[in-house]
């Protein structure tokens, strides 16, 4: 059984004993197992009535389980393991049905006295009760991850906190493309969420063949190499695309530092902003290099998270993001920080890229969500853009503390902040649903809280809610 970092199960057992031998024991011949009662398994009310795993011994052959099933008149329902996919030498590990009137801890000790199965089991319910317990949540920080429910509480939060609560925080199997600056993948909090190509170890040679050598977590488009953490002086490179990476994916539950969006998620890095910004051609070559890599490894990326803007229209850009719209990615968008009332700041009159761009002619959808800033109080932040057509929805961009460079923390404001809680919530939302591209994209727009100050300034009339999918 695999346990997830960073959660918390709670479990009602009735002995000691029983817990001792659901966790140690190996075999029926130990005291626990044969001394268990009736009561003491139906003291754990936590179980699956009517049903038991069964583990199996190396080599067990189907007659010797349908004789072991026999013993009990119990019904197999589904392999869970086969002993030809696992690595630790065991035999198969199934799920069996147990005749009605019979309970669980008179299926268990019958099933115990064949000498064909090393163990049985109930099939244990596990109840999430998770919270964080990282500083910057529990002393009031990390607003951007409250809901009204949660405690601490803020109602214009994005409700991550709630979706934990609920069980949901994220998978390491979901991937977000982080294109801004780079990552300080060896953070604290982020060191466990941060990608490690397997595909190309690093050995001076390019072994996945995609043109880049040794991208151990991605790739500096802006240097061409494939160092995506520079450092350099204090606060002026990689913290922005650390900040951003955090609330995407700063590690929950660690008691340290902060939390985000996703407790469990990978990372990939496509840095291309430097010290002097970045090139269409880097946004570019970022964004084929997550589509290669979907394509080619069938890594499920669900979204690219792009807090940056500036520079006019350019096909080859959106082209590209055309590309990976093909291939069920998303590009989250910050729409831009134009200052308070003026003309520029509403992008349905004056075009904001790349949150502006629009796949539909290309890809049969438009796979570009446009993120507008609102304050903890509610409003539109006196620095974001807008438009009732362009922007899509609002997300927490205003006094956001994450993961900075250099193991720190910092608090920043802009649309920046917002579009990484959007990216979160992508990836939070795939790791237990089906959807990708254009129905995950639906699926987060229609979870959104109406919201006073965004009715008529983005297209939702909402804010972000992360458990409301």
């Amino acid at each position: 059984m695999k346990l997830i970092r960073s959660s918390r199960f709670v479990l009602s057992l009735g002995t000691i004993g029983f817990l001792i031998y659901i966790v140690g024991a190996s075999t029926p011949s130990t005291p626990q197992a044969q001394g268990r009662s009736d009561a003491a398994v139906a003291a754990a009310a936590n179980f699956v009535q009517g049903e038991v795993l069964v583990q199996y011994r190396v080599g067990t052959s189907e007659a010797a389980k349908q004789r072991a099933r026999g013993r009990i008149a119990a019904e197999a329902i589904e392999l869970i393991s086969p002993a030809a996919d696992r690595r630790d030498g065991k035999g198969d590990l199934e799920l069996a049905r147990v005749p009605a009137g019979l309970s669980v801890a008179a299926a268990v000790r019958g099933l115990q006295a064949d000498a064909s199965i090393e163990f049985a089991e109930p099939n244990f319910v596990y109840e999430h009760q998770v919270i964080s317990d990282d500083p910057y949540y529990t002393n009031g920080s990390l607003w951007g991850m409250y809901g009204p429910t949660t405690s601490p509480s803020n109602q214009f939060g994005s409700q991550a906190a709630a979706a934990w609560t609920a069980g949901h925080i994220g998978s390491s199997t979901v991937y977000v493309g982080v294109i801004d600056e780079g990552i300080q993948y060896t953070h604290p909090d982020l060191d466990a969420n941060v990608w490690t190509n397997p595909f190309d170890p690093v050995n001076g040679i390019d072994d996945d063949g995609n043109g880049y050598v040794d991208d151990v977590h991605g790739w500096d488009f802006d240097r061409n190499d494939n160092s995506i953490y520079d450092g350099g002086s204090r606060g002026t490179l990689d913290d922005h695309g650390t900040h951003v990476s955090g609330t995407i994916g700063g590690e929950g539950g660690n008691g340290t530092g902060v939390a985000g969006v996703n407790w469990n998620v990978t990372l990939i890095s496509g840095k291309f902003l430097g010290r002097r910004g970045g090139t269409t051609a880097n946004a570019v070559k970022a964004v084929n290099y997550f589509t290669d890599l979907k394509a080619r490894h069938g890594l499920d990326i669900v979204a690219l998270s792009n807090s940056w803007g500036g520079g006019g229209f350019s096909q080859a850009l959106l082209d590209a993001i055309v590309g990976a719209a093909n291939a069920q990615i998303l590009f989250v968008a910050a729409a831009g920080n134009g200052g308070s009332d003026q003309v520029g700041d509403n992008n349905d009159v004056v075009a904001s890229y790349p949150s502006n761009y629009n796949t539909t002619a290309g890809a049969g959808y438009d796979s570009v969500i446009a993120v507008a800033a609102i304050t903890s109080s509610g409003g539109l932040a006196s620095f974001s853009n807008y438009g009732k057509t362009t922007v899509d929805l609002g997300a927490p961009g205003v006094g956001v503390w994450s993961t900075t460079a250099f193991n720190t923390y910092s608090s920043y404001s802009g649309t920046s902040m917002a579009t990484p809680h959007v990216s979160g919530a992508a990836a939070l939302y795939a790791a237990t649903h089906g959807e990708r591209g254009d129905t995950l994209k639906s699926a987060i727009l229609a979870a959104v809280t109406p919201t006073a100050s965004l009715n008529g300034k983005t297209v939702t009339g909402g804010r972000l809610n992360a458990s409301g999918f």
